[in-house]
């Protein structure tokens, strides 16, 4: 039977039969796959290093069907990120969002790079000790780079209804941005709208899509907690929109943190 070997990210894990795993990888050539790891359950199995957010060489058995884990070797364990809730919960929000945009078994360019970038930024806030909001910040930029590499960028260009450029006025805290999630965003506090941004909500958004997070000069990161709460419930709104589901590991994250308001401002 040909074998073939494989690099990924294990993005979960259920049981299978009696002893087996269940594991589901990220590769970046070969998207989703769903692999049975034999014996995976049982007690010392060489095996069972099988396991959710860990990045792994597999050697991998068969052609058709639920192809069979013969041999892995652990390249990257981030079990340090269940050292803090918050930091746990943002890479198990990720780790579902990626689950949600892959296809099965096609690649997927970028996602699986990104995601260990943004799971090595939450290994630093817990080697460094740094405070809850860079836990939430990571997540929402990382949802904005996955959704955006999986197609379903969030439109932070220009209004949905009048295709003004959208160009938030910092300083004017009259200003007003609404979230249609149908639609995208549009200037002004419309009538039903899911959420309503100011000005510096926005501008923060916008910066999102670059590869650095928004930082000041001293390093500290743009924007208190509650904004970014804010921000997290956007990408809420748009995954349950555009992908008829939220990340349950959202919720998680906001349980660490204090509750905040996603009405207008």
């Amino acid at each position: 039977m040909p074998e073939t070997l494989l690099e990924g990210l294990a993005l979960a894990c259920g049981p299978l039969g009696e002893s087996d795993r269940l594991l589901t990888v990220l590769s970046a050539d070969a998207g989703l796959l769903r692999l049975a790891v034999p014996g995976a359950r049982r007690p010392r199995s060489s095996l069972a290093a099988a396991q959710p957010l860990t990045l792994l060489r597999l050697q991998v058995g068969g052609q058709r069907g639920l192809r069979r884990v013969r041999q892995l070797t652990v390249l990257r364990s981030y079990s340090d990120l269940g050292q803090r809730l918050e930091t746990l919960a943002a890479a198990q929000a990720l780790a579902e969002l990626a689950l949600r945009l892959v296809p099965a078994e096609d690649p997927a360019p970028g996602i699986l790079a990104d995601l260990l970038l943004q799971f090595g930024r939450l290994e630093e806030v817990v080697l460094e000790r740094s405070d809850r909001v860079e836990a939430v910040a990571t997540a929402v930029q990382g949802s904005v780079h996955l959704l955006a590499l999986g197609g379903f960028a969030l439109p932070l260009a220009r209004c949905c209804r009048t295709d003004a450029p959208l160009e938030p006025p910092l300083g004017n805290w009259d200003w007003r941005c609404s979230l249609l999630p149908g639609e995208g965003l549009a200037i002004g506090a419309v009538p039903g709208a899911k959420m309503v941004l100011n000005a510096s909500e926005l501008a923060l958004l916008q910066r999102l899509p670059r590869a650095v997070p928004p930082r000041r000069r001293d390093r500290a990161l743009l924007g208190p907690e509650p904004v970014w709460l804010h921000l997290l419930a956007v990408v809420e709104a748009w995954c349950s929109e555009h992908l008829g589901r939220t990340p349950r590991a959202f919720r998680l994250l906001r349980s660490g943190c204090d509750p905040v308001s996603t009405g207008g401002r």
